[in-house]
């Protein structure tokens, strides 16, 4: 009987310190885990950029450094009116890295082709859509420097890039944007004033079709003309 009793009192017992046990564990649990809640909700993560921010003063210490790790030099730009393929020239090195460098980041997708002169150039890389706006500001302001030495003339054909070097009334000293040359025989009164950086090697038909729509008096063509996606090729 006194055996009973005894080992009913120790359950009893290891019961009660079971219980208290428990009281002081759970609570805690939960008041952890409220905190933890309240931390994740108040924090606001901010994704690590993969580059820098682009400005004048880094740009071309920063594109030197691309040059050696990203040697591509072939894209392709897919458009309303069919494919354009292009060569960039190796010689030209801040441009061929800035094109490839936007082209990775997906900057020319929906941008346009905003001006075109039918029998003299194209020109495209902007677009009066925010978004393309959003994204030149996501990237950074900056320009490249004129590299207008290196022989290459504005041939038809030619892949150029408007440069500080001139005070052109259109201010198109911007690495975002970049022209083409149409025009039977070059238009090479341009050859000194801006940088040609590469040249169609296929898709010229393509760039003949677009320079043929209707514009308007600030040569913008009347319906807008997408580049859908600009890749690189092997």
């Amino acid at each position: 009987m006194r055996l009973s009793f005894l080992l009913c009192l120790f359950f009893l017992l290891l019961n009660c310190e079971d219980k208290q046990t428990k009281k002081k564990i759970i609570p805690e649990t939960i008041a952890t885990k409220k905190k933890k809640k309240e931390i994740i909700k108040d924090t606001v993560i901010v994704p690590e950029r993969e580059f820098p921010k682009l400005n004048s003063k880094n740009a071309m210490a920063f594109f030197l450094d691309y040059d050696k790790h990203h040697k591509e030099n072939k894209v392709r730009i897919t458009t309303d009116f069919g494919i354009i393929e292009i060569l960039l020239f190796n010689e030209t090195k801040f441009h061929r890295s800035n094109f490839i460098f936007l082209t990775k980041q997906k900057y020319f997708n929906d941008t346009q082709f905003y001006r075109v002169i039918d029998n003299y150039i194209v020109q495209a890389g902007n677009s009066d859509d925010k978004k393309i706006a959003r994204k030149r500001s996501e990237i950074g302001r900056y320009l490249l420097p004129p590299d207008t030495k290196r022989g290459f003339k504005h041939n038809r054909g030619a892949v150029s890039m408007p440069s500080s070097e001139v005070n052109n009334p259109y201010k198109l000293a911007s690495p975002f944007e970049f022209f083409i040359v149409l025009q039977k025989g070059g238009a090479h009164f341009l050859d000194g004033d801006y940088t040609i950086f590469g040249r169609v090697t296929k898709g010229m038909d393509v760039l003949d079709k677009i320079a043929a729509v209707e514009t308007d008096d600030g040569d913008w063509p009347d319906k807008n003309i997408y580049i859908k996606n600009v890749e690189i090729i092997e």
